[in-house]
C-alpha cells in the first residue's frame, strides 16, 4: 500500500479512475505478507523487508502487499502478491489455515490509528509466510533485506517502514513467538 507503485499490467477489477473513486467511498481489502526464513523447527530466523523509493524520493521499507481482487480468494491474493513482489522462485509456504495473525486498519487521516495511508481507508489481513526459494524483488521494489527478528523491530527499522507498518511487524512476530520475552 505504498504511495508509489508500478502500474499493474492486469489491474483486475477497476480502472485507476474507478479505484480512486471507490477508495474515497469504501474501505479497500488488502493482504500483507511478512516473508520469513525459518529453521528446521519452524522458528523464525530472518524477516524479509522490501526497500522501495517513495513518491518524495526517499527510501522506505515495506512488506509484501496488495489488494484482494473481486472474485479472488485470500489464498490466491497472497500467492499473487508474493510472486509479484518476491519473484516466481520465492516458493512461499502458505499456512494450512488462512486466518491472519493480525489485522491492520489504515486511515487517510494521520493519528486515527498508528497505520496511515493518505489515499484511502483500508483493511489489511496480515500473514507471516515462510519462503524457501530465491527471492528476487520485482515491480517497484529495489531489494529484499533479511533481518533478524530483533533487527526487524528495532525503532530505526520501524521508522523506515511506511505507513506505521512497524506495528504490524511487531504484532506478527510476537504472534509466531519470534520476539524475546
Amino acid at each position: 500500500m505504498s504511495s508509489l507503485r508500478t502500474p499493474d499490467p492486469n489491474p483486475g477489477w477497476l480502472s485507476e479512475f474507478a479505484l480512486d473513486e471507490t477508495r474515497s467511498r469504501v474501505p479497500i481489502l488488502y493482504v500483507e505478507a511478512i516473508p520469513v526464513r525459518v529453521d528446521g523447527h519452524g522458528q523464525v530466523e530472518h524477516v524479509g523487508m522490501l526497500l522501495r523509493g517513495s513518491a518524495t524520493g526517499t527510501m522506505t521499507r515495506s512488506l509484501v502487499s496488495g489488494r484482494v481482487l473481486h472474485g479472488e480468494s485470500l489464498r490466491d491474493a497472497l500467492m499473487r502478491n508474493l510472486e509479484k513482489d518476491l519473484g516466481p522462485t520465492a516458493f512461499p509456504q502458505l499456512p494450512a489455515s488462512i486466518t491472519p495473525c493480525t489485522v491492520g486498519e489504515y486511515f487517510p487521516l494521520p493519528g486515527v490509528t498508528p497505520l496511515h495511508d493518505p489515499r484511502q481507508h483500508a483493511v489489511s489481513l496480515v500473514y507471516v509466510v515462510p519462503v524457501t526459494g530465491d527471492c528476487a524483488p520485482r515491480q517497484d521494489a529495489l531489494e529484499l533485506t533479511w533481518l533478524t527478528p530483533e533487527e526487524a523491530v528495532h525503532p530505526r527499522v520501524s521508522e523506515e517502514l511506511e505507513g506505521g507498518r512497524g506495528l504490524l511487524v511487531r504484532q506478527a512476530l510476537a504472534h509466531v513467538g519470534a520476539l524475546p520475552a
